[in-house]
């Protein structure tokens, strides 16, 4: 009996602890995180409102935040572990921790993540996500609804996030922990056309 593997062997994917390698080796043209260990497909590209809303919020934030903060939008991987890899819609990391940024993506916790809900995100973003970027001690966490225009802010209280504030309307949107952060979601949605 031969233990040589068949070439149909060689190409199927296992299914868990799964590196952060064999992540980066897939080249079937979808979008997957690590999770875990385990390739989570994505949905399928982001709706155009998701996509204004993201390039929005960064246009907010780098009005006032670049010159201290590198700012990227997805796709970018974070590199939290060897087995857990996230690409978060916005990520900010500060110019003074840019030893943890590589050709790869960032590898490390960036100072802040930033998700934009859609329905077939919403338990990802909510449950997973909020557990996932306490667990690597990621500082702020944001995620934002197009439908509500709302910004939920969640801020790392003893290894657990705490919802510190939900910003609406004309209200001032700010952190306490990266102090040049100062735009509205009116600022925000008041840029975005309606959609059908």
């Amino acid at each position: 009996m031969s233990h040589k593997k068949s070439e149909k062997d060689k190409n199927v994917i296992k299914e868990y602890n799964l590196t952060y390698d064999d992540y980066a080796s897939q080249d079937d043209g979808n979008r997957y995180e690590l999770a875990g260990g385990k390739l989570e497909l994505m949905s399928p590209s982001p709706s155009t409102t998701h996509q204004l809303v993201s390039s929005e919020i960064y246009e907010q934030i780098a009005r006032s935040c670049k010159t201290d903060y590198y700012i990227f939008y997805a796709p970018i991987d974070v590199i939290l572990s060897v087995q857990e890899v996230r690409q978060p819609d916005i990520a900010l990391v500060s110019q003074k921790r840019m030893d943890i940024l590589t050709n790869r993506g960032i590898e490390g916790a960036p100072d802040l993540v930033a998700e934009i809900i859609s329905p077939s995100s919403l338990k990802r973003d909510k449950i997973d996500k909020l557990t996932t970027y306490a667990h690597f001690k990621i500082p702020e966490y944001w995620i934002v609804d197009p439908n509500l225009e709302a910004l939920e802010q969640y801020i790392l209280t003893k290894e657990r996030y705490k919802l510190t504030n939900i910003f609406q309307d004309h209200e001032p949107i700010t952190s306490p922990n990266i102090a040049c952060i100062s735009f509205s979601m009116k600022h925000v949605m008041g840029n975005i056309p309606r959609l059908d």
